[in-house]
């Protein structure tokens, strides 16, 4: 018996047996006195002993000023195995107990003799058996291998579906439908409408083509495409034709008809769905 004194508590802990056979039960018994109503924490049932000590039976009881666990355990290991400091808090205050040595011998090796009542039996192990033997580690090893092919996977497809020509050619095409089902060519307000096509565009070129359209002025995005040479030249006029003439309709100094304005709604949805070869052309370019 050890006892710990902490202000008014008084924590007593005993163990029963320190030298144990292979399986044999042993009981490890703490005490809290003088309580006056605190509340004592400590490890949940059946997981207060380290690895090697197999819980058999953890019962607690408690009353106002009396604190008491008792814990049956095995070890099914030869060897030494010590039980730690074991810790309780009782309202704000924590109690240890004294560590324990326990040493588990195999007493067939002490000498006994053994005598067989009955010759050994071989047991067939079935799937079932094996499952449940090693069902733990296959499951484990399974989420490793799903893990690796979802980061795979993503690496190699995820991000590049997201950024691919295709995703933003889509994207752009459903913009234009909005633009188109606005009616601002019937309505003939041809500067809503060129700003809105203007603004699709540049946010098209950005990012399909990785050149800076949302920022430059006309003449040099103009300037850019032609140095740079990604977009094809029937493309490249395309941007040129309708981004001048928007900019001609933004300070009033030309007024189109619904006919050209059709033509140049037209021109642009053409162009966005060409420009993925554009983009297949580059790519080869750089590859070769």
């Amino acid at each position: 018996m050890v006892c710990a004194n902490a202000f008014s508590q008084i924590l007593s802990s005993n163990i029963e047996k320190k030298t144990l056979a292979l399986g044999e039960v042993d009981q490890l018994v703490i005490k809290i006195d003088n309580l006056s109503n605190q509340k004592v924490s400590a490890a949940a049932k059946n997981e207060l002993l380290p690895f090697h000590f197999e819980e058999i039976k953890d019962s607690i009881g408690q009353n106002q000023n009396l604190y008491e666990r008792r814990i049956e355990f095995a070890v099914f290991e030869e060897g030494k195995f010590t039980i730690p400091e074991l810790e309780f808090k009782v309202g704000d205050k924590i109690l240890k107990t004294i560590p324990y040595e326990i040493e588990v011998i195999n007493t067939a090796q002490k000498g006994d003799q053994i005598n067989d009542i009955m010759n050994n039996k071989e047991v067939k192990l079935e799937v079932k058996d094996y499952w449940e033997l090693y069902k733990f580690y296959i499951l484990a090893a399974l989420a490793v291998i799903a893990l690796i092919v979802a980061i795979i996977m993503f690496v190699k497809w995820g991000r590049k579906s997201k950024d691919s020509p295709v995703v933003a050619t889509n994207q752009t095409l459903k913009e234009l439908d909005s633009l188109k089902k606005k009616k601002y060519i019937e309505s003939g307000d041809y500067r809503a409408f060129y700003v809105e096509l203007i603004d699709i565009s540049r946010k098209f070129i950005t990012k399909q083509y990785g050149l800076p359209a949302d920022v430059l002025l006309t003449d040099d995005l103009i300037d850019l495409m032609k140095k740079n040479n990604t977009i094809s030249q029937e493309n490249e006029k395309v941007v040129e034709n309708v981004f001048l003439r928007g900019d001609l309709v933004k300070f009033a100094k030309t007024f189109p008809d619904n006919v050209t304005m059709e033509k140049d709604f037209a021109d642009i949805k053409d162009f966005v769905k060409r420009s993925s070869k554009d983009i297949e052309f580059e790519n080869l370019r750089k590859d070769a």
